[in-house]
């Protein structure tokens, strides 16, 4: 397959998969496409050890990163502020509300021995003075796109990543957010469906990509939200796109980092069994339905904070739930959830990451014979 996107990556196929798993990234790399590693909750020292370890086990292929780089968020105005004052910003009902949940649903508090990690929730690189760190290592590892999520990427990252000679690319959920993209300069825009896990806004796939496309051009774009499967892909490219960004297809693979519990959920999940939600990072983003996105949906609810607070405020939480989520029948299992899209309603065997890329692969051929077989026919 040959399009602006592949030549642009030195890729087989303009397949990019978006995933918080070295594994998953390193493996459809491996097999063609791009695998692209988010990176928000990463420190500066565990992304180091996981990009080299992807460029090790990727076969030599080419990889990129992504992080969330919203134009507003809590502390924005002050330029970004730090943990503690942060922290000082959560009230105290909010605290309150969410103890009286998990004790409502049999959550018991963290161990006193329990070991924090890096990806608890608390340090999401989404200021200036955070991600700083973060860009230094992704451009010294030689990744081969940088993608930038929840906003344009400033001019000063922009400038750089010239200079690096790495593209750059940005996501959007609308089409005044792609021509700001494109006035960004940046390379690539990714234009997001609703049906999209993670953070996605409300205008369709079908309907966003050739509004998209036709805005933006000369800028290549690629298609996201729902799409894990090669007729799929074959739609994305004829509403104009010149490759896909997926990241559902990826959290049912062996290789993923998904909790066994979630897993089993995605499984078993209908395409209706989703909600987009602010329960968990403060901006709308569209995960697995359960019982705590039903609670923050109740008009006793408190208002989610706005990013990164609403992280803060339930990272304790989410390491309480996550921790007994394996245990069926329990409120802990009931209560956990994760980001996932539409698409999760296709995602029924857990399969090799390999596989999935194959398999994606040989069905879109398959489609476009079909179509090609349409033209002339009598």
């Amino acid at each position: 397959m040959r399009t602006r996107v592949t030549e642009m990556l030195g890729i087989e196929f303009p397949l990019l998969a978006f995933t918080h798993c070295r594994d998953v990234a390193a493996a459809v790399s491996a097999a063609g496409g791009l695998g692209v590693l988010g990176a928000v909750a990463h420190s500066p020292e565990q992304l180091a050890v996981d990009l080299k370890w992807i460029r090790e086990h990727a076969g030599g292929k080419p990889f990129g990163v992504d992080l969330l780089i919203p134009r507003k968020y809590a502390g924005s105005n002050e330029g970004g502020l730090g943990v503690a004052d942060l922290r000082g910003m959560i009230p105290a009902e909010h605290r309150a509300w969410i103890d009286a949940l998990l004790e409502r649903y049999g959550v018991p508090a963290m161990p006193t021995d329990a070991v924090e990690t890096t990806r608890d929730g608390r340090s999401m690189a989404i200021d200036p003075k955070t991600m700083a760190p973060l860009i230094d290592v992704a451009f010294d590892h030689g990744i081969a796109l940088f993608a930038s999520a929840l906003g344009s990427p400033p001019e000063w990252l922009v400038d750089r990543a010239r200079k690096e000679s790495v593209p750059v690319a940005a996501l959007a959920g609308r089409l005044d957010h792609a021509i700001a993209h494109r006035d960004a300069g940046v390379d690539l825009i990714i234009a997001q469906g609703t049906e999209a896990g993670g953070h996605t806004g409300e205008i369709a796939t079908m309907v966003l990509i050739p509004q998209v496309v036709d805005a933006v051009a000369p800028v290549p774009v690629l298609a996201a939200g729902g799409i894990a499967s090669g007729r799929q892909i074959a739609a994305s490219l004829a509403l104009g796109a010149e490759g896909v960004w997926c990241g559902s297809v990826w959290l049912t693979t062996h290789e993923a980092e998904t909790v066994p519990a979630v897993k089993e959920k995605f499984l078993a999940a209908s395409s209706s069994d989703t909600r987009r939600s602010r329960s968990l990072t403060g901006k709308p983003a569209r995960m697995l339905r359960t019982v705590w996105t039903d609670a923050w949906e109740d008009k006793d609810a408190p208002a989610a904070l706005p990013m990164p607070l609403q992280s803060m405020l339930v990272a304790d939480a989410q390491r309480r739930i996550h921790r007994l989520a394996h245990q069926p029948g329990t409120g802990a299992n009931q209560l956990v959830t994760y980001f996932v899209g539409q698409v999760v309603g296709q995602m029924n065997v857990a399969k090799p990451t390999r596989a999935v890329v194959t398999e994606m692969i040989e069905e879109f051929v398959d489609a476009m014979e079909r179509l090609d077989g349409m033209i002339g026919a009598e």
